[in-house]
């Protein structure tokens, strides 16, 4: 008896599938793409309307093989890859190698029993505009790695790549370092204070105004004579008022909020997150039910729930957490324009698999995903949250302080559900008038900071928000970034690198279109178009390409040849000639080379930032800042290794620990920590006064918030 054939593209999702159908099927793995633009050469045909010319991908002739033998006696062929663009350009490549057969398209948002036989009940075809989407992003993709990094090989280091959209991603952290690099921090004092009531009751409260303007105290002298005047004033309450606010859930996840919620609460990073969730999707063994997907499909930019599911979520909220936490309308969350609404949110493909049921059947980290999954799919489907603040204004003279309290009057949705803890603080119960008085004062010194480095979490978000990429080309945009050293990652920030910063400049003052934000997001909306058949994949490239073509004549001509001139990086003399020395990169990266080559050819490496002298006894090297060639990850090693064993993943500081005598700490999120012993100690230097009876503290950063000089070498 002849069976059927469901092809898909993980042997995981057909060992699931292969679960839910009978003995009439046979479901077979394709292992992913089957073909692709070949590797070696161009393969876009640019003079015969941009016509690609794909090729079977080496190692996959054996799949193609066995598909085509099963595919000869079977009744029917099912294409079951994922409902993305590539999903249907996958499909759309199999179609073509298995021809003159019965071969159907059918697509499921969820990998469970129902959502299977529903999908082969009521097959479809593959949707061509889709397939020319993804065709045409691939195009232009290839023109523009292809055509760009031969001129970058040449002008400056053999081996690196440009990419449409991973070039802008690397600009956006760019400048987001010059801001860094630029950014002058400003002191600035706040002043909290301690008040005395009846019954040795204490309320806390801030200055918030002097002569009601906002404080702006920018010296420690400044403000200790504030508090001179602060302790001969009479305080008392002159306003009370309290507010009731409602707080909404948060929408279930979109790939992106995944991404970025993720990364914050787990510290996954976006590859790992799109993994485990990949791996939830196509299926886990739990227990009686053997095989099932756990979530729905993990790409999609869509906030739509499916009408079982809302029903499912609403039933389970009121047996289990309460009838008062059932809104009485359904909450409905606004999608992007750009957004497919035809795809659903990530949810759990049933509520009553609740994360403590399946916690043992499932790896920790795998757990932890789906956990957040679950949480946050059930609160988007919950009441509200209601939470009384009280705001208490305490007059002295000419300056206002302010106390405030909150709340929780209903939890509502985080019952489940909190990215930010809601602490409660209850005032106590004052009226206005009520005279207190002063009982200690902190003055605490800040400096402004700068914008922060970008993490993965928050360039996932900077991207959607500027409509860069889709929800599948996040994970694989920051892991090429990673991958040609164009970032290193330390603690979790993504620090360009020296050669990105270099790229940069030159395909900004050479390619200024490409990696103008606007156009890479308008490109995307081009692309959408295409899939929506509004237009033809051709004439989108056809427009690009024209001037395209001439950026790359005018490059070629005038493009700074870097690997030739080297970059001038101030007065560094060569110690064999005198003249001066100039960066340069070769295959181990960045080195000191004389401006006089090919006269002279002397080179040096180049001068790492020395963060102390080597801690260790009878060594007399230096610690410097280290780059892993595995991970990109910042290090601190010393510069007699291998002699010298010493490794530290935080920054060592050159202060001896008063516990243990250890020869150096280690800082981290702003705290010192002795390595050996554990002891922390604050940044900070306390000087306690007493002045008419009240205390008076200031706290003092140790150090004056500037920055290391990091445009030593920058591109002039």
């Amino acid at each position: 008896m002849h069976k059927n054939l469901v092809i898909v593209e993980s042997p995981a999702k057909a060992k699931t599938i292969n679960k839910f159908l009978g003995d009439h099927f046979i479901v077979e793995s394709c292992y992913g793409h089957i073909k692709d633009l070949p590797k070696k050469e161009l393969g876009v045909d640019i003079e015969n309307g941009f016509k690609p010319t794909y090729q079977i991908i080496p190692g996959k002739e054996k799949i193609i093989k066995k598909l085509k033998k099963l595919s000869k006696n079977a009744e029917q062929i099912y294409l079951s890859t994922d409902m993305d663009r590539e999903g249907e350009a996958i499909a759309w490549h199999l179609s073509q190698e298995l021809k003159g057969k019965k071969r159907v398209r059918i697509t499921f948002n969820q990998i469970t029993k129902e959502a299977i036989k529903k999908a082969i009940h009521n097959p479809g075809k593959i949707d061509i505009h889709k397939v020319e989407a993804q065709q045409g992003r691939r195009v232009l993709d290839r023109l523009v790695g292809y055509k760009i990094s031969p001129i970058l090989w040449e002008k400056l280091k053999r081996g690196l790549s440009a990419g449409r959209v991973q070039s802008v991603a690397v600009r956006i952290i760019c400048d987001r370092e010059k801001k860094i690099e630029e950014f002058i921090p400003q002191e600035y004092w706040t002043f909290s204070s301690k008040f005395i009531l009846k019954g040795k009751r204490i309320l806390e409260a801030k200055l918030t105004k002097i002569e009601g303007k906002k404080t702006e105290i920018i010296n420690e002298n400044e403000a200790e004579k504030v508090v001179q005047k602060l302790i001969k004033e009479n305080f008392s309450v002159v306003k009370i008022e309290e507010k009731t606010r409602e707080k909404s859930p948060e929408p279930p996840f979109t790939t992106s909020g995944l991404q970025q919620v993720g990364g914050y609460h787990l510290n996954f990073s976006v590859a790992k997150i799109m993994k485990l969730a990949q791996d939830l999707y196509e299926g886990q063994n739990i227990g009686n039910e053997e095989r099932v997907g756990l979530i729905t499909y993990m790409r999609t930019d869509s906030f739509h729930i499916a009408k079982e599911a809302e029903s499912e979520a609403r039933d389970y909220i009121g047996k289990e957490i309460g009838k008062e936490f059932l809104p009485k309308k359904k909450p409905r969350y606004r999608n992007k324009k750009s957004s497919q609404d035809a795809h659903e949110a990530i949810r759990p493909t049933s509520v009553w698999r609740t994360p403590e049921k399946i916690k043992k059947y499932l790896s920790n980290d795998h757990f932890k995903l789906y956990n957040l999954i679950w949480k946050r799919f059930i609160a988007s489907q919950m009441e509200k949250a209601i939470l009384k603040t009280v705001t208490m204004d305490i007059q002295g003279g000419k300056y206002l302080f302010q106390a405030e309290g909150k709340r929780i009057d209903f939890p509502g949705f985080t019952l489940i559900y909190k990215e930010k803890r809601e602490k409660e603080k209850i005032l106590p119960p004052l009226v206005e008038g009520t005279k207190i008085r002063l009982k200690e004062v902190i003055l605490a010194q800040h400096f402004t900071q700068s914008p922060p480095h970008y993490t993965e979490s928050s360039l996932v978000k900077t991207l959607e928000e500027k409509n860069i990429g889709r929800p599948s080309t996040y994970a694989p945009i920051i892991s090429t970034i990673k991958a040609r050293e164009y970032v290193k990652w330390d603690k979790g920030k993504l620090i360009p690198t020296l050669l990105a910063k270099v790229v940069n400049k030159l395909l900004m003052e050479n390619f200024s279109a490409i990696l103008d934000i606007k156009f890479t997001a308008k490109m995307e909306e081009n692309l959408d178009a295409v899939e929506q058949d509004k237009k033809k994949w051709t004439s989108l490239i056809d427009e690009f390409y024209k001037y395209f073509e001439q950026d790359l004549k005018t490059a070629e001509k005038k493009m700074r040849n870097i690997k030739k001139e080297g970059i001038p990086i101030g007065e560094i003399k060569c110690k064999t000639c005198g003249k001066n020395m100039v960066l340069k990169f070769g295959r181990y990266g960045e080195f000191l080379a004389c401006s006089d080559y090919p006269n002279c050819k002397n080179t040096e490496p180049l001068p790492r930032r020395v963060i102390m002298k080597c801690p260790y006894p009878d060594c007399d090297g230096e610690i410097v800042e280290k780059v892993s060639k595995k991970n990109g990850r910042l290090f601190y090693g010393c510069t007699k290794f291998p002699q010298c064993k010493f490794i530290s993943s935080e920054e060592p500081i050159e202060i001896k620990c008063p516990h243990c005598g250890n020869p150096y700490l280690i800082k981290i999120k702003g705290k010192l920590k002795c390595p050996v012993c554990n002891e922390k100690f604050e940044d900070s230097i306390i000087k306690e006064k007493k002045v008419e009876g009240i205390v008076y503290k200031i706290v003092k950063k140790k150090t004056d918030g500037s920055k290391l000089d990091k445009k030593i070498y920058s591109i002039s």
